[in-house]
Formats: structure tokens, C-alpha cells, sequence
């Protein structure tokens, strides 16, 4: 599942606490953020739409939910970068890291531990 980055905003929200309405869930929007509550209303029926929240009506109220953890949308994302950026292969995605972001001596070592980790879980 593709989230757009208004959509990941929403459902940043829905995650924090659900479930939520509408109004709900745009109190909960990062400051800066100030979208009419038509456009929340939209963007959530594409939500429901795509599968990623479940909509049920409580009087007038419509009350949504989330129906893709936080984990699974985050691996998605990833994936779906990993395969666009950079063919697929985690090496060079690393490389990346290493060398573009600056990784401090505490990152390095951090990343260095869970390559480790990985290894030893595969039996490598």
C-alpha cells in the first residue's frame, strides 16, 4: 500500500490514538498543519477506500480506525524505496547511509550491532 504524505500525516494521527473521528484526528495534526475538515473527510475516505481504515458510522458521526499497523505501512514504505532507489539491495542502501547522512560513532555502531544481530538470527 502507497501512502501520499498527507495520508501518512492522517494516519500518524489515527495511530496515536484510535479509534477516532474526524475532528478527532485533526487535533491531533502536527502544528502548521491546517486543513479544513472537508479535506480530513477526504483524505479519510481515501484511507477507507485503499483498505488502510475502516469507517463506521456511530449517529452522524462517522469513527475511523486503522486497518494497517504502523510497522507493516513503515515496511511498505521502505520496500517500496529499497526496489525504486535502489534496486532492491540493501547494500548499497547502507553504503548510503554511512556516507550521506554522516552517521555519528554511536549510529554507526548501533547499525553495526543489528547487521550483527541479523546475521547471528540467519545462523550467517
Amino acid at each position: 500500500m502507497k501512502l501520499t504524505e498527507a495520508e501518512w500525516q492522517i494516519m500518524n494521527a489515527l495511530w496515536q490514538k484510535h479509534p477516532a473521528t474526524a475532528r478527532e484526528i485533526r487535533d491531533r495534526l502536527p502544528a502548521g498543519i491546517n486543513w479544513a475538515y472537508t479535506t480530513i473527510k477526504t483524505m479519510l475516505t481515501r484511507l477507507v477506500e485503499k483498505q488502510a481504515v475502516s469507517e463506521i458510522k456511530q449517529a452522524n458521526t462517522s469513527v475511523y480506525d486503522p486497518l494497517v499497523s504502523q510497522q507493516k505501512a513503515r515496511l511498505s514504505a521502505f520496500r517500496s524505496l529499497l526496489d525504486q532507489a535502489f534496486d532492491g539491495a540493501i547494500g548499497p542502501l547502507v553504503h548510503f547511509l554511512a556516507e550521506e547522512k554522516q552517521l555519528t560513532a554511536r549510529e554507526k555502531a548501533e547499525l553495526a550491532k543489528i547487521l550483527e544481530s541479523e546475521a547471528q538470527d540467519k545462523g550467517e
